[in-house]
């Protein structure tokens, strides 16, 4: 209905816990749209002008609009509605958590250990969107324009990875950078030892927050 929204951003604002809504000012109109906060932190200040690719949805007679950064972002939010059980919270939680190549990546590769990191989203759950998905986003990812990296440790040793740097408070877009750092920068084999990944990752990890 709408494909996409270019104004003047007129007001960001949070409520209910982590729903952020935009308002942005078209041709007089101002429409309230609800964002990833990753969008927003991305977004010129008030009196700035953006362009937003949305998605329209009713929910109890009630007409609301959805806004992203890029038509393949709004495309993949729409694929995560088809799950059942999710719905636009979910779905805008996942894609806050993961880089839209990360989040996809983790989907194809069945990587529950990493969607379980978005709030709200369970084992359950993540298991049931690689089910759903997994066939869907290996050819939409082509026609979307863009290639899962492959860089990582290999899939027997990821998961205890993963884990372990959770466990010391990494978020999922900081673990899935890192092992990508590691895998191509460094150039790490896949079938290193997990203590050497973990060594590798946190050091990456580290320091980058010295250079902050």
């Amino acid at each position: 209905m709408i494909s996409y929204l270019k104004g003047i951003v007129a007001g960001i604002q949070t409520i209910s816990g982590n729903r952020v809504v935009l308002t942005l000012e078209v041709n007089g109109l101002g429409y309230d749209l609800q964002i990833p906060q990753r969008l927003a932190q991305q977004l010129p200040d008030s009196g700035g002008v953006a362009q937003i690719f949305t998605h329209f949805q009713i929910r109890d007679e009630v007409p609301l609009l959805y806004g992203f950064a890029s038509p393949a972002e709004r495309d993949l939010f729409r694929q995560l509605l088809t799950v059942s059980g999710i719905g636009a919270a979910l779905a805008i939680a996942l894609l806050d958590t993961l880089e839209l190549p990360d989040l996809v990546q983790a989907i194809i590769a069945a990587n529950t250990q990493v969607l379980i990191q978005a709030p709200g989203v369970g084992k359950k759950t993540a298991e049931r969107i690689c089910l759903e998905l997994k066939s869907k986003l290996i050819e939409w990812r082509k026609s979307a324009g863009f290639f899962v990296a492959t860089g990582g440790p290999a899939p027997g040793i990821l998961e205890e990875v993963q884990m372990t740097l959770f466990a010391l408070g990494y978020t999922a877009h900081e673990v899935s950078h890192a092992l990508h750092v590691v895998s191509e920068d460094i150039g790490l084999p896949k079938d290193a030892y997990v203590e050497d990944w973990i060594k590798q990752a946190i050091a990456h990890l580290s320091s980058s927050e010295v250079g902050q």
